[in-house]
C-alpha cells in the first residue's frame, strides 16, 4: 500500500500519478511495467516515487484495489436492483464491465497474468473473506431464499464458485478476444445451468 506521503499529497498530484500509474499497467502487464515511464509520465523525479510507493508492484495493487473498491459499490448496487438475485446481479455486473468500457486494458493485462494476489483482489469484489463485516453487508443484500444453502458458511462457498465463473469468462474474453455478445453468451449458459442445477431432480 502507498507509504503516508502518497496520501499528503495535493489532490491533482496524487490523481496525477494515479493516471500515470494506470496509463502504465494498462498498457503492459505488472512484469513488464516501467517505473521510468510512470514518472515520466507524472513529471516527477525517480526518487519520488519511492517516497510514495515500495515498488511498482505495491503501485500496481493499489491502482488494482482502488479498482476492486469501485467495482464492489457497482456490483452492491446491481443486487438492490435485482431485489437480492445474487445470479443476475453477477451476471449484469459483467455485462457492465466489458461493455462500459472502463479500465478495460489495464483488466486485460491483469486478468492474462493472473496470479492468486491479483484473484483475490477482484474476489473481494463480491465477498470478502477477511472482513466479516464487509461479508455480511453483502449478504444482507441477498435474497437467500432462490439459493438451495443452510446459511452463511454455504453461501460464502456459493459466492466463490459463482466468483471463478466471472473470472474465467473474463479471462476468456480478454484471451480469445471474444466480443461482448460471445462472452456474454457464454456466461449466461454457465449462469442458467448453476441457477437450475446440474442434476435432474428426484419428482422429473
Amino acid at each position: 500500500m502507498p507509504k503516508q506521503t502518497f496520501y499528503n499529497l495535493p489532490e491533482e498530484k496524487k490523481q496525477t500519478l494515479i493516471n500515470a500509474i494506470e496509463k502504465e499497467f494498462s498498457r503492459v502487464p505488472l512484469y513488464e511495467a516501467s517505473i521510468s515511464n510512470i514518472v515520466k509520465e507524472a513529471d516527477i523525479p525517480r526518487g519520488s516515487f519511492y517516497q510514495y510507493f515500495a515498488d511498482k508492484e505495491d503501485a500496481f495493487f493499489f491502482l488494482l484495489d482502488n479498482l476492486s473498491i469501485k467495482r464492489k459499490e457497482c456490483f452492491i448496487a446491481l443486487l438492490k436492483k435485482h431485489d437480492g438475485d445474487l445470479i443476475d446481479a453477477m451476471t449484469t455486473f459483467f455485462q457492465q464491465v466489458i461493455t462500459k468500457g472502463e479500465n478495460l486494458d489495464f483488466m486485460r493485462n491483469a486478468f492474462l497474468n493472473m496470479t492468486h494476489k491479483i484473484e483475490n483482489s477482484f474476489a473481494r469484489i463480491f465477498s470478502d473473506q477477511q472482513s466479516e463485516e464487509q461479508f455480511k453487508e453483502v449478504s444482507s443484500l441477498i435474497d437467500k431464499q432462490k439459493l438451495n444453502i443452510s446459511g452463511d458458511k454455504e453461501l460464502f462457498h456459493v459466492m466463490q464458485i459463482l466468483t471463478s465463473v466471472i473470472v474465467r469468462n473474463f479471462v476468456e474474453k480478454f484471451a480469445r478476444n471474444l466480443s461482448d455478445e460471445e462472452a456474454m453468451y457464454n456466461v449466461n449458459i454457465e449462469m442458467k445451468l448453476l441457477k437450475t442445477g446440474l442434476y435432474w431432480s428426484e419428482e422429473r
